[in-house]
C-alpha cells in the first residue's frame, strides 16, 4: 500500500524514540528531584533551551528539510555529486555555527559581567540530594548566563548530528539519528545522580551540581558526533572546495532554508518566546517597569516539565511519522496520486494517535506530573503548578503532529513560502496571546494555552490550503477516520472520568502513581476496544497488518 514503506521506518523511529523518551523522562525525574521548581532549574532550563532551539531550526528543522530532498535527488541522479554535496554542507554548517558560538559566547560574557546582582536566599528546608544546604546568597541571573555559555557549544555539535542523520535517512538508515538522544539522556543522568552528594559523600552546592550537568551536555554532543561520523561511512562524503555544481546545490539549499526556518520552527519559536517571558523573574527580577511581574520564580521550570510530558507522545509517534514520511513525499512530488495517498494515511495516523493522547494527558495531568516528578525537592505544590500548565499544552498534541506533516508536505512540493506566511502570523498571534494571558488567573499556563491555540489554528489553515492544492489529499475517507477517532476518544474520556470519580483524592506520590496506572489502563483499553469495534484500519497500519 502507499504508506507501507514510510510506516516501517516510522515504527523503527517510534521504537528508538520511545527508548529515548523513556531515558529523557528519567533525566527529567532526576532534575526535578535534585533541583525542584525554582530559580536554579529555571536558569538551567533556559540555558539548555538555546542550543535546542538552534538544533530544531538549523538541524532537525529548516536546513534538514531543505537538505534532504536535494540530497535525495542528487543521490538518485549523480551519486558522486551527492557525496561532495553532503561533505560541503557539513563543513559550511560547522564553520557557520562555530562562528555563531564565538559571537554568542562574547555576548553572554558581557551580559554576565553586567548582570544585575539580584540576590535570592535559599536554605532549610531546601535539601539537595538528601543533604541540607546552608543559607547563601547568589545571583541567579549570573548563573543563567554561565549555564548558557557552558551549553552553547552543544549547538553546532547537535546540528551536525541532525544533518548527518538526515543524510542517513536517504540511505534508509533511520536508527542512528533516533538513537543519538539516548546518549544525551544517559550523560545527563550520570551527571545528576553520579555527582550527587549522596554518592560523593559530601555536600555539593546546587550551583556546582548544575554546572556539572551543563558540562555533561558537551560531552554527550562530542559522543553523538563520533557516532554519526561512524554511521556516515555508508554515505562516503567527499570534501571538495571547488566544484561549481555542488556549490549551486548548496546555494539552492541555503536559499530554501531561510523561509523554512519559520515554517518548521514555529512551535519551537513559540516555545522560545514562552521561555523568554517565563524567565523574566530569573534574569531580571520580580518587577517590570516598576510593576509586579505576573509570573513568579519557577515559571520556566513549570513550562519545561509540562513540555517534557506532552512531547513524549509527540516525539514517539507524531514527529516519527512526519520524519519517516518526508523522504517518501520528496520522491513522490511529481506523482500527485501517490503523494495524496501518503498524505491521507499520515494525517489519519496523526489523529488516531494524537487525539486520544491529548485527552489522556488532560484526564491524568496531575497524576502524570506527580507520579513522575514528585520526590526530593519537587513538592506536591509543584505538582499542582506543573499540571495546570500541562492542561494548557495537552489539547493540541494532535495538532502539533499534523503541523509537522503539513509543513513537510509543502516543502516536498517546493512551496516553502506557504507555511512560512502562516507561521509568521502564528508567531505574532502567540506573542500577543502570551502577553495577555499571563495577566489572567492562568499565569504561566497562559503561555501553554497560547501555544496550543496557535498550533490548532495553524493546522486548520494549512489543511485548507493543502486540500485545495493537492486534490484528494483530504477526502471523505480521511474525515470519516477522524470522526471515528473522535467518537472513540469521547467514549474513552467518559469512561475514564467515571472511573476517576471513584478514586480518592490524594497528593501522595504512591497514590498518584496507582491512580495514573488505573486511568492509563482504562483509557487505553476503552479506546482500543472502540477502535476494534469500529474496525478502524489505523491500528492494523501501526501493527503492520494493513
Amino acid at each position: 500500500m502507499a504508506g507501507e514503506r514510510f510506516e516501517h521506518h516510522a515504527r523503527l523511529m517510534s521504537g528508538l524514540t520511545f527508548v529515548s523518551r523513556i531515558t529523557g523522562l528519567g533525566r527529567d525525574v532526576a532534575l526535578a528531584a535534585f533541583f525542584g521548581v525554582g530559580p536554579i532549574n529555571d536558569a538551567f532550563a533556559f540555558g539548555f533551551q538555546i542550543p535546542n532551539l538552534f538544533r530544531r531550526l538549523f538541524g532537525e528543522g529548516a536546513l534538514s528539510a531543505a537538505f534532504l530532498p536535494r540530497y535525495s535527488e542528487l543521490r538518485r541522479d549523480d551519486p558522486e555529486v551527492a557525496r561532495r554535496y553532503l561533505a560541503l554542507v557539513l563543513v559550511l554548517l560547522a564553520g557557520f555555527l562555530w562562528l555563531l558560538v564565538a559571537i554568542g559566547e562574547l555576548g553572554l560574557f558581557l551580559a554576565w559581567m553586567n548582570a544585575p546582582e539580584v540576590a535570592y536566599t535559599y536554605g532549610p528546608p531546601l535539601r539537595h540530594g538528601g543533604v541540607p544546604v546552608p543559607i547563601v546568597s547568589v545571583s541567579y541571573a549570573r548563573l543563567s548566563y554561565e549555564l548558557t555559555m557552558l551549553m552553547l557549544p552543544y549547538m553546532p555539535l547537535v546540528c551536525i548530528v541532525a544533518i548527518g542523520g538526515a543524510a542517513l535517512q536517504v540511505h534508509g538508515r533511520f536508527g542512528p539519528m533516533a538513537a543519538a538522544p539516548i546518549i544525551l539522556n544517559v550523560a545527563f543522568m550520570i551527571a545528576i545522580i553520579g555527582f550527587s552528594p549522596i554518592f560523593l559523600g559530601k555536600s555539593l552546592s546546587p550551583e556546582w551540581h548544575v554546572r556539572v550537568v551543563a558540562m555533561s551536555v558537551l560531552v554527550s554532543g562530542a559522543i553523538q558526533v563520533a557516532w554519526t561520523a561512524y554511521s556516515l561511512r555508508v554515505a562516503r562524503p567527499l570534501f571538495t572546495w571547488r566544484d561549481a555544481t555542488v556549490w549551486a546545490s548548496v546555494r539552492g539549499t541555503l536559499t530554501q532554508a531561510g523561509p523554512m526556518m519559520l515554517g518548521l520552527g514555529v512551535l519551537q519559536i513559540n516555545t522560545a518566546v514562552d521561555g523568554l517571558i517565563a524567565s523574566w523573574p530569573t534574569y531580571v527580577g520580580p518587577t517590570i517597569f516598576g510593576f509586579a511581574y505576573p509570573l513568579a520564580e519557577g515559571a520556566m521550570s513549570s513550562i519545561t516539565y509540562a513540555q517534557r510530558l506532552y512531547e513524549f507522545p509527540l516525539g514517539v509517534f507524531g514527529i516519527s511519522i512526519a520524519t519517516a514520511v518526508f523522504p517518501l513525499l520528496a520522491k513522490q512530488n511529481n506523482d500527485v496520486v501517490a503523494f495524496a495517498a501518503t498524505i491521507r494515511r499520515a494525517l489519519r495516523l496523526s489523529v488516531f494517535i494524537g487525539l486520544p493522547a491529548s485527552a489522556g494527558l488532560m484526564l491524568a495531568s496531575r497524576e502524570s506530573v506527580g507520579a513522575l516528578f514528585q520526590r526530593g525537592n519537587f513538592t506536591a505544590e509543584d505538582t499542582e503548578r506543573v499540571a495546570w500548565v500541562l492542561i494548557g499544552f495537552a489539547p493540541a498534541i494532535w495538532s502539533y503532529q499534523m503541523g509537522h506533516i503539513f509543513t513537510r508536505a509543502f516543502y516536498a512540493r517546493k512551496e516553502a513560502m506557504t507555511p512560512v506566511l502562516v507561521a509568521v502570523a502564528m508567531v505574532i498571534l502567540n506573542v500577543c496571546l502570551n502577553l495577555t494571558l499571563i495577566f489572567t488567573p492562568l499565569r504561566e499556563a497562559g503561555l501553554a494555552w497560547s501555544t496550543a491555540i496557535c498550533s490548532m489554528l495553524q493546522s486548520a489553515i494549512l489543511l485548507r490550503i493543502l486540500a485545495r492544492r493537492v486534490p484528494d489529499s483530504v477526502n471523505r475517507e480521511v474525515v470519516g477516520g477522524w470522526m471515528r477517532c473522535a467518537f472513540a476518544t469521547a467514549v474513552m474520556t467518559a469512561v475514564t472520568l467515571a472511573v476517576g470519580a471513584f478514586l480518592p483524592e490524594s497528593s501522595e506520590w504512591g497514590t498518584l502513581a496507582i491512580h495514573l496506572a488505573i486511568k492509563v489502563t482504562v483509557a487505553a483499553g476503552v479506546y482500543f476496544a472502540a477502535v476494534r469495534f469500529m474496525r478502524m484500519p489505523e491500528l492494523g497500519w501501526i501493527l503492520r497488518r494493513g
